[in-house]
């Protein structure tokens, strides 16, 4: 009896530990037995049913006995073919279209009679052991992340590239003997951590087959959240998918995809949100589809963010602030966001085009992909165009003393009501910080030089009652762009966007 509780203890943190994010959630299927002597050296085939319409299950696997010698090892068969065996080395494994736990095969989750597969190399005489297996099947449209929970459970600011490119599309890196070569994923992995990130999306074009080196590389880079990403390259731009590994079809001016309202939508039932890529980059031989040209024109509000600041365009004529700036002008909150569109992950970090060059960072409730996904919808970020480890820009509001509001919020704050602001800054001693309001080129208050490495500023303003947008960056003593905050929405909507339950 004392194996039989430990087993359901186990499973308990085992599921716990699984859903972290969202509390535990009850397996769409439990499979029990027990396993005696007479089954020791045979294979033990346990079947169940999948039904259709699932795009990932799940195993969950527990057994007593381990304590006496035990030993359970695990394989699974679909209905037309053998998937993948483990031996007694993983208790749990998940199984997708694009990807796989290590030891398994990806591919498409067949409707129909599976096997769960128990081999059984040591079992003692009288020695009873009792199993249970959970099978989870995903269905609904839900974010997906590589890890079984947030790799840091605490709030804070985290930071992080949201663009880079690998093997499994156009990246490149010398190989071994210095000749030119599609570069691994786990390359450009290890320039993110040389720059100390704490989350990466690698977005490789249009494909889904960068996963699969996902999952396998995420319980080594335990440290480093991988994101699922994708760069939905189109005749009309670009645009990143974050949060899904689901396939979305990029195929824009066909009957099947009319129009890139049509891939915001689908990103939307995914669970995913999508993002604009570099919208000021000119079209032509040099970048196909680079530029961002959709016909008809988009509905803004069904995309989440904006490559303001990308790697190749950081500042000057093809950077995308002034396009983000533009959209928030006509009344649009949406994210400002960087990524470094970097293509060679052995870059070293003095490299302006590195991995990590420019850094976005979020403020997000823990390390995991849903949070840092929340963080981002709800504009709680800022970016740091130097990648560097530890600068830092946060802005927060009141109105008569009234409910604070950091970046991305909006703000209620009647006519002839006083605003305080203020803003930290740290890292940019003799920059200059500056609050624009409605417009780049209209200042809130007089930029304020940066006297210290580590200083925090106070204002006050006095509101109108009308909708404004207060946008805080830092431009070094040169006068170039350092750090860039995202706006505190006066008056607007108290719209606080978060992904779908």
């Amino acid at each position: 009896m004392r194996s039989v509780c430990l087993l359901f203890l186990l499973i308990g943190a085992t599921l716990a530990a699984c859903h972290a994010e969202d509390g535990p959630v009850k397996p769409s299927l439990t499979l029990q037995g027990t396993i005696t002597h007479a089954q020791n050296h045979h294979y033990v085939r346990v079947p169940f049913q999948v039904p259709a319409g699932v795009y990932r299950i799940t195993v969950v696997f527990h057994y007593t006995g381990k304590d006496e010698h035990t030993t359970l090892d695990l394989g699974i068969f679909d209905p037309q073919r053998f998937r993948g065996a483990s031996g007694g080395n993983k208790a749990r494994f998940t199984i997708s279209e694009t990807d796989a736990t290590p030891s398994y095969l990806p591919g498409p989750v067949i409707a129909g009679r599976w096997v769960l597969l128990i081999a059984v190399p040591n079992i003692r005489p009288a020695v009873i052991s009792h199993y249970q297996a959970d099978i989870f099947f995903d269905r609904k449209p839900e974010i997906e992340s590589f890890s079984d929970g947030p790799l840091r459970p605490n709030p804070g600011w985290y930071r992080g590239d949201l663009h880079m490119h690998t093997a499994h599309s156009d990246g490149s890196c010398p190989s071994q003997s210095g000749s030119q070569v599609p570069c691994p994923v786990f390359v450009t992995a290890e320039a993110a951590v040389r720059r100390g990130l704490d989350f990466i999306a690698i977005t490789d074009h249009n494909t889904t087959s960068q996963y699969e080196a996902l999952r396998e590389l995420q319980p080594y880079f335990d440290r480093l959240l991988f994101i699922p990403g994708r760069e939905i390259t189109t005749f009309q731009g670009h645009a990143n998918l974050f949060g899904t590994t689901r396939f979305l079809d990029y195929r824009v001016g066909t009957a099947a995809v009319p129009d890139m309202n049509t891939v915001a939508l689908e990103a939307h039932r995914l669970g995913a949100i999508i993002s604009i890529n570099h919208p000021n980059a000119p079209t032509g031989e040099v970048c196909l589809g680079c530029g961002w040209k959709p016909q008809p024109p988009v509905d803004l509000h069904l995309f989440s963010a904006i490559e303001a600041v990308n790697g190749g365009a950081m500042r000057g004529p093809y950077s995308g602030v002034s396009y983000w700036e533009d959209q928030l002008a006509r009344g649009y909150r949406i994210t400002g966001i960087g990524g470094s569109d970097n293509h060679h992950g052995d870059w070293p970090v003095s490299h302006p085009d590195s991995v990590g060059s420019p850094t976005t960072v979020v403020y997000a409730q823990n390390l995991s992909v849903p949070s840092i996904l929340d963080g981002i919808r709800a504009g709680h970020v800022f970016i740091d165009l130097t990648g560097s480890r530890n600068r830092m820009l946060e802005m927060s509001a009141a109105a008569n003393n009234g409910p604070v509001s950091i970046m991305g919020d909006a703000l209620r704050a009647p006519a002839d009501s006083q605003m305080s602001i203020t803003v930290h800054v740290a890292g940019c001693a003799g920059s200059t910080l500056k609050i624009s309001v409605d417009s780049p080129n209209h200042l809130a208050f007089p930029s304020r030089i940066i006297a210290q490495d580590e200083e925090t500023l106070h204002f006050t303003w006095s509101s109108d009652g009308k909708r404004h947008w207060l946008l805080p960056q830092v431009n070094m003593a040169a006068g170039d762009l350092e750090l860039l905050g995202n706006p505190i929405y006066v008056n607007y909507p108290a719209i606080h966007p978060k992904r779908e339950e």
